[in-house]
């Protein structure tokens, strides 16, 4: 039998908040304070330093801006280094802009082509409202990003500087987002009325030179090749030539990208340790690489993350960077809000039971250029290069505390020589799929 908030239970609520001096301080503080300013936990704060006892070299903070290019960020930094070194440059960027217009084009094309292959999905449906969902949002995987670097290689930044809508992004998606539904519409009405696979396929790519140019109008046409020359540390001159994105990639990159694989940390019961997942209808490059991920307990992904860093390896993450972190002073810290006084109430979850009710979810990509490891052997907290400037924390870089890994932590991508034997033989193993709106689809967007 229902209940429902009759005068009795509410006077009975009045008179609770009134006889509780700490919910009527709390009241007071709050009404000209934001929340997180007063239960922000001084311990916590005090406590921290960024120092660490194993650091990898990394340049300055790159910026995403109003945009959810993490992912591409973290991707392109974990190069940049070793690229800054070769050139005996002192800093060195990539471009994300030139990556980010081959991950639209190809994602408006992945989309068109799941509309072909839901055709008879009806209006409504859970897979056709979530395929029309956000078509073309900036979030990506690793496995998303890998596909675009091996098909269209990487180019300075130079080579295709930043616009306002690699920038600022919203306008972009949202009219690219509408052609793709009008398509999607067009698409499937066509189909009712008796045209041919192959008929729609004509009809599908007629539109493809129509999205190119909306996307070279926002973020400009990516190069085909660019002159390469630029001046050291020393103000020596360097002419390395015309170079293709591919030749670029191939000369100053040496990182393997088939010698990656995502680990993903993910304790709900409708999931299995030391299994090999995919999601399905979710990806960027068709006939690219697919989304994989090898879901293991949390001391195999801390290990091979753990290694990677002692041997000098920066390591691309994914997180649910919003939960107990503070922006400006650069701390992911369990302890770092205490609101459970300020409410009188517990607000606990484990892991697992905040996959399953939507109260986490990886939502944003970084990269582990550090780790401080205590007499044991054992990391204590993690140093993370972030992608929203140099305003906040150490110049751009947080702290992450090893709890706050256990906790919110969701995928790393790692050398395979990092991983023990027993894990490297269930690579070749079948893939389960899950459903695209599995939390361990979400995509790395936040900005």
């Amino acid at each position: 039998m229902q209940t429902s908030l009759n005068d009795e239970v509410l006077a009975s609520c009045r008179a609770t908040f009134a006889a509780d001096p700490v919910a009527r301080i709390a009241r007071n503080a709050i009404a000209k304070t934001p929340i997180k300013g007063i239960a922000l936990n001084r311990d916590a704060v005090t406590r921290h330093t960024h120092t660490y006892s194993h650091t990898v070299k990394a340049g300055k903070a790159t910026a995403q801006n109003a945009s959810g290019r993490c992912w591409l960020f973290a991707g392109l930094n974990l190069f940049r280094t070793q690229i800054a070194e070769k050139l005996k440059v002192e800093e060195f960027e990539l471009s994300q802009n030139y990556l980010m217009f081959w991950d639209k084009l190809e994602k408006a094309n992945y989309f068109l082509e799941n509309i072909l292959a839901t055709l008879d999905e009806p209006v409504g449906s859970r897979l056709l409202d979530w395929l029309c969902a956000s078509p073309l949002q900036d979030g990506g995987q690793w496995d998303m990003f890998a596909a675009l670097v091996k098909k269209y290689g990487v180019v300075p930044k130079e080579a295709m500087p930043e616009t306002e809508s690699s920038s600022r992004s919203a306008d972009m998606n949202a009219l690219m987002t509408l052609k793709l539904r009008q398509a999607a519409s067009e698409l499937r009405a066509a189909h009712a009325a008796g045209a041919s696979l192959t008929e729609l396929r004509v009809q599908k790519d007629a539109l493809v030179p129509v999205l190119y140019r909306m996307l070279a109008t926002h973020l400009g046409e990516p190069p085909t090749e660019f002159l390469w020359q630029w001046r050291d540390k020393d103000k020596k001159f360097h002419r390395d030539g015309t170079l293709t994105p591919q030749q670029f990639l191939k000369k100053y990159v040496k990182l393997d990208l088939d010698e990656l694989v995502c680990l993903i940390h993910c304790p709900q019961a409708t999931k299995s340790y030391n299994t090999l997942y995919t999601i399905a209808y979710l990806g960027n490059v068709v006939g690219g690489q697919p989304i994989q991920y090898l879901n293991v307990e949390m001391p195999a992904l801390k290990a091979a993350t753990q290694a990677m860093i002692q041997d000098g390896k920066s390591v691309w993450f994914g997180c649910d960077v919003g939960k107990q972190m503070d922006r400006d002073l650069g701390l992911m810290d369990l302890e770092l809000f205490e609101y459970e006084p300020l409410y009188g109430t517990s607000l606990e979850l484990d892991k697992a039971a905040r996959l399953d009710y939507g109260q986490s979810l990886m939502t944003h990509a970084m990269v582990l250029t550090g780790v401080d490891i205590d007499d044991s052997g054992a990391p204590r907290k993690w140093r993370v290069e972030n992608s929203w400037g140099e305003q906040g924390g150490d110049k751009g870089f947080m702290a992450m505390t090893d709890a706050w890994f256990d906790e919110y932590m969701y995928e790393v991508a790692v050398e395979k020589k990092y991983l023990p034997k027993e894990l490297l033989a269930l690579l070749d193993g079948p893939l389960v799929p899950l459903n695209p709106w599995d939390p361990m689809g979400s995509l790395a967007a936040s900005v």
